[in-house]
């Protein structure tokens, strides 16, 4: 199956609706069929010892999303027939969203809180889920919760929660793992930004789907943190990735249109020469 590529705009997008359209647009232009927000609030996000002790974590709250934005970008990505996905990061951000995504996105530092992902699940939307920093128990318990919940369309992301990753931390075997553990697709959640790492997920370990952090122009919030793709760092790679599935094929081993000209050219089984004995008797060059 070809891979869907989520761009994750996260927190890059400044409250501005016109910088959000221009990463809706960028996304769809990189090749990207899915666009991805966040929806928190930070009083609801962090716990009140966290922000009455951090100035910098209270500092976020000029990164969050605002409400009125959401129709609007909806309608945005579908114009492009991209999907829209965002990530719920209180329990009322699920119903507030429910008009307007096709699926639903779990962070994983939210995996735990098994009261956000039953309230997907109950939504009958499908949910995308990552896994970084999980056990095993963790991610099965969570699958659990999904599915109990009336859940039908799960995806788990293989995610290392580093920002940015070591590529020699991806641990991409892992795909497999959780793969043959639950039996649903399995994708990689990037935070490499890592073109290797990107290709090897996709081409060795069968990730049916890639989130990855994008930037416009190294002035989102999240940039220097290192872990955020500009459109230009990953439009080949995407390319690439969709290339390799195009000439994966269909598996037939038979003569391809590529060769179908060059059949006759090949020796004839009476004297071993090249083309075949009806070939040479009426070719001439071309003039």
């Amino acid at each position: 199956m070809q891979p869907l590529f989520i761009s994750e705009v996260s927190s890059n997008h400044a409250r501005d609706m016109d910088r959000c359209v221009e990463f809706i647009n960028r996304s769809v232009a990189i090749g990207c069929g899915a666009v991805k927000f966040q929806l928190f609030k930070i009083d609801e996000l962090f716990s009140p010892e966290i922000l009455e002790r951090s100035a910098t974590h209270r500092a976020r709250r000029e990164w969050e999303l605002p409400l009125e934005f959401l129709p609007e970008l909806a309608s945005a990505c579908h114009d492009r027939q991209a999907e829209f996905c965002c990530t719920p990061f209180y329990l009322k951000a699920v119903e507030e969203l429910e008009p307007y995504v096709d699926f639903y996105k779990v962070a994983s530092y939210e995996l735990p809180w098994h009261d956000l992902i039953a309230e997907c699940a109950r939504t009958g939307k499908p949910l995308v889920l990552s896994t970084g920093m999980a056990t095993l128990d963790e991610i099965g318990a969570a699958v659990d919760v999904f599915h109990g919940a009336g859940g039908k369309d799960l995806t788990l992301l293989h995610c290392v929660s580093g920002y940015p990753t070591p590529f020699e931390n991806c641990n991409l075997a892992a795909i497999e793992t959780i793969r043959n553990a639950f039996n649903v697709p399995v994708g990689w959640s990037d935070h490499s930004r890592n073109p290797a790492v990107v290709r090897r997920a996709v081409s060795r370990w069968g990730a049916t789907t890639v989130e990855f952090h994008i930037d416009l122009d190294e002035q989102g919030a999240e940039y220097q943190t290192g872990h955020c793709w500009l459109p230009e760092e990953i439009e080949p790679v995407i390319t690439e990735c969709h290339q390799a599935y195009i000439a994966d094929g269909n598996g037939i081993k038979a003569p391809t249109p590529a060769e179908e000209t060059d059949r006759e050219w090949r020796a004839d089984p009476s004297d071993g020469l090249r083309p075949f004995l009806h070939v040479r008797e009426t070719w001439h060059p071309a003039s």
